[in-house]
């Protein structure tokens, strides 16, 4: 089993999104079973919340399934639960230190690490622009599934 959790700054737009669309990447290459994926926040500003409509809506028109959740704060456990840490951008990672202490076990990633473009998923909470949002987070879940060895 692989264990996947995408990590921003509040957990109701980038991280859910990246949830939702590996999820529906693994379910269509038939390997779901082999997946558990999840997506948390490293602030408590969002706790409780519902994935940010704007997320939604690009989720919906793109058709790729979602449920009704609640934004959650990374914990030290998860730290130990999870095999990859896959953060939206280099300020998550700073925020996950003050949580976790070291990455000592070098599981925490930019998701676009795993592409060609090292740098940061694109923030829809300050640019309202959740299509470029949506590529950023394709183009790093199908980076990520190739860096596993599977062909997306």
């Amino acid at each position: 089993m692989i264990r996947v959790m995408f990590v921003c700054h509040g957990n109701i737009c980038r991280s859910p999104m990246a949830e939702f669309v590996l999820k529906d990447m693994t379910k269509k290459l038939g390997i779901s079973n082999e997946f558990e994926i999840s997506s948390s926040a490293t602030s408590r500003e969002e706790i409780g919340n519902d994935m940010h409509h704007g997320s939604k809506s690009k989720l919906t028109e793109e058709g790729i399934p979602f449920t009704k959740r609640r934004a959650v704060q990374f914990t030290a456990d998860d730290y130990e639960n999870y095999d990859y840490i896959l953060l939206m951008e280099k300020y998550n990672f700073v925020n996950l230190c003050r949580i976790i202490g070291d990455d000592e076990d070098g599981k925490v990633h930019l998701l676009l690490e795993f592409t060609c473009e090292n740098r940061d998923i694109a923030d829809p909470w300050y640019t309202g622009n959740f299509d470029r949002t949506y590529s950023d987070v394709v183009r790093g879940c199908k980076g990520f599934l190739n860096h596993l060895g599977y062909d997306y």
